[in-house]
């Protein structure tokens, strides 16, 4: 019959042998693979009006570090037409492994149908999943002027293409600050540079699972 202290040897003994069995399979494990980003929007993600090295996608890579590569393909006065247009040869180009969408701004505001939105960015999406990239959806609001109705259908547009393609959505890219006119630049539609470190943090949540997931 073992002693108490005989025991605790024993059961030390134990607990060695088994991390030194596991030691190697923990070191042969991969590691995270590095991910290519591409965000694919407008003016807000082009950085129109600020440095584009304040912008928020740059920033972004900053947040991620060097262990994944963020690429902006955004380009000003984009709609979700021309997005589609477009998307195919950013696609073989960049060949990303996750896809931040970000458009549909410039059609609310030319007030093109919702309908067409909705079909392009539903189009868009399928071309990134058929291409093995994961999406993000990001969405936008309309100033007030466009008025509570459409403004609150334009916004329900992300969120149906986001339960319809079961994809990751971020429901407003300036979500905390949309009210607030001194985050803007004079056009009330452009964030200031003071402005785009709180976007990075309103799309984080939803980009990092995917990032995982890689």
């Amino acid at each position: 019959m073992l002693s108490g202290r005989s025991k605790l040897w024993s059961g030390a003994w134990r607990r060695a042998a088994l991390c030194a069995l596991l030691l190697p399979l923990v070191l042969a494990a991969p590691a995270a693979q590095a991910a290519r980003v591409v965000v694919f929007g407008d003016s807000i993600s082009a950085g129109y009006g600020i440095n584009p090295a304040q912008g928020w996608v740059n920033l972004l890579q900053g947040r991620l570090g060097k262990q994944h590569t963020v690429i902006n393909a955004s380009l000003s006065g984009e709609t979700t037409a021309g997005g589609l247009n477009r998307l195919p040869a950013v696609l073989q180009q960049h060949r990303p492994d996750v896809l931040v969408l970000e458009l549909g701004g410039n059609d609310g505001l030319r007030g093109l149908p919702l309908a067409e939105m909705q079909s392009n960015l539903n189009a868009m999406v399928r071309l990134a999943q058929a291409a093995n990239a994961r999406v993000m959806l990001i969405g936008m609001a309309l100033p007030p002027n466009y008025g509570p109705e459409y403004g609150s259908k334009f916004q329900q547009v992300y969120r149906a293409v986001a339960k319809q393609q079961r994809v990751a959505l971020v429901p407003l890219l300036v979500a905390g600050f949309e009210r607030d006119l001194s985050q803007f630049q004079n056009d009330g539609i452009h964030p200031l540079a003071a402005a785009q470190p709180r976007m990075v943090a309103n799309v984080l949540p939803g980009l990092q699972p995917l990032l995982r997931q890689h």
